[in-house]
C-alpha cells in the first residue's frame, strides 16, 4: 500500500472512537454509611488505532478507571461507550491483561492460549492451530508445551499477550502488565508490545506507574491527580516518530523534553499523595 494511502487510512481509523468515558465517576459506600469517591467525573476518549497511557500517583484510581472501561465496575455516574454503543455489562470487545498472571498452572502454554477459543466454541484442533500461531508471534513457538512454572516472568507475560489476542479483541486494556518484571525484560516486552500493536493498531489503554514507559509507548499520556476524588489533570500528545525502539527513543532530546513537561504536572500529585499517606496537610 502506498505510504500516502497508509497515512490516510490511519487518520481515518483514528477518527473513530473506540472507548469513550463521559463524566464517569466512581464511588463506594463505606461500612459507616459514608461515601468514598475514588474518581471524580472524568471524560476520556481513546480512538481506534490509538495507544493511550494513564499515569498518576499510587492509589489515584488509574486501575479503577480502566475497570470501568472493561465493564468490571459500574460507574456511579456518567456513561461508558464502546465503539459508539453504551456499555452494558462486560466489555466483550476488549481483551484485558492484568498485572498478575492469569495462567492456569496445570495447563501448558498452548493450552492456556487455546482455552478461551475452546470455551467460545472453536473446535480444539482449530484452537490449537490458532494458539500455536500466536505463540509464534510472541516468540514462544518452541515453548508451547511448557507449563507456567517452567517459564520465566517475561515468557509468562508473552503467553498472557497471546491469550488476550486469541479472541481477536478490537480493544486492549492493560493494567501495569510489566510491573513485576526487571528493567531489561520490561524493555523487551515493551518493544514486543509495540511490534504487535503496530501490525493492527488496536485501541489500547495502558495503565502504568512508569512515566518513561508511558512516553515510550504512547500516542497520548493522560495524568490523574492524587485521590480521593481523583481527576484527569493533563492530556499530553506524544509526538515522537513511529515505529519506535524503546531503548533508542529514550535518548532522544524530544523524549526528555516531554518527560520534563509531564513530570512537572505529575510530581505535584505524587508529592501530595505521599504527604497524605504521611498524615501531613495536602
Amino acid at each position: 500500500m502506498p505510504e500516502a494511502v497508509t497515512r490516510l487510512a490511519e487518520r481515518a481509523a483514528a477518527s473513530r472512537v473506540a472507548v469513550h468515558l463521559s463524566e464517569v465517576s466512581i464511588a463506594y459506600q463505606l461500612k459507616d454509611g459514608g461515601r468514598y469517591e475514588a474518581v471524580a467525573p472524568a471524560t476520556l476518549s481513546v480512538s481506534e488505532g490509538e495507544l493511550v497511557s494513564i499515569v498518576g500517583p499510587t492509589g489515584c484510581g488509574k486501575s479503577t478507571l480502566l475497570n470501568a472501561a472493561a465493564g468490571l465496575i459500574k460507574p456511579s455516574s456518567g456513561r461508558v461507550e464502546v465503539l459508539g454503543r453504551p456499555l452494558e455489562g462486560l466489555n466483550a470487545e476488549a481483551g484485558y491483561l492484568f498485572q498478575q498472571d492469569a495462567l492456569m498452572p496445570w495447563k501448558t502454554a498452548i493450552d492456556n492460549v487455546a482455552i478461551g477459543l475452546e470455551v467460545a466454541g472453536t473446535p480444539r484442533r482449530q484452537a490449537l492451530d490458532t494458539a500455536r500461531g500466536l505463540l509464534g508471534r510472541v516468540g514462544l513457538r518452541s515453548f508451547a508445551d511448557r507449563y507456567p512454572h517452567q517459564l520465566s516472568g517475561g515468557q509468562k507475560k508473552r503467553v498472557g499477550l497471546a491469550q488476550i489476542l486469541a479472541r481477536g479483541p478490537k480493544i486492549l486494556l492493560m493494567d501495569e502488565p510489566f510491573g513485576p518484571l526487571d528493567a531489561q525484560t520490561r524493555i523487551i516486552m515493551g518493544d514486543l508490545l509495540l511490534s504487535l500493536w503496530q501490525q493492527d493498531r488496536k485501541a489500547l489503554m495502558f495503565v502504568t506507574h512508569d512515566l518513561e514507559e508511558a512516553i515510550a509507548l504512547s500516542d497520548r499520556v493522560v495524568v490523574m491527580s492524587s485521590g480521593p476524588s481523583s481527576r484527569l489533570i493533563g492530556d499530553f500528545r506524544i509526538d515522537l516518530p513511529r515505529p519506535r525502539n524503546i531503548a533508542d527513543i529514550r535518548v532522544e532530546p524530544r523524549f526528555h523534553a516531554l518527560h520534563r513537561e509531564i513530570w512537572n504536572t505529575l510530581k505535584v500529585e505524587v508529592q501530595r499523595a505521599y504527604d497524605q499517606g504521611e498524615g501531613k496537610d495536602a
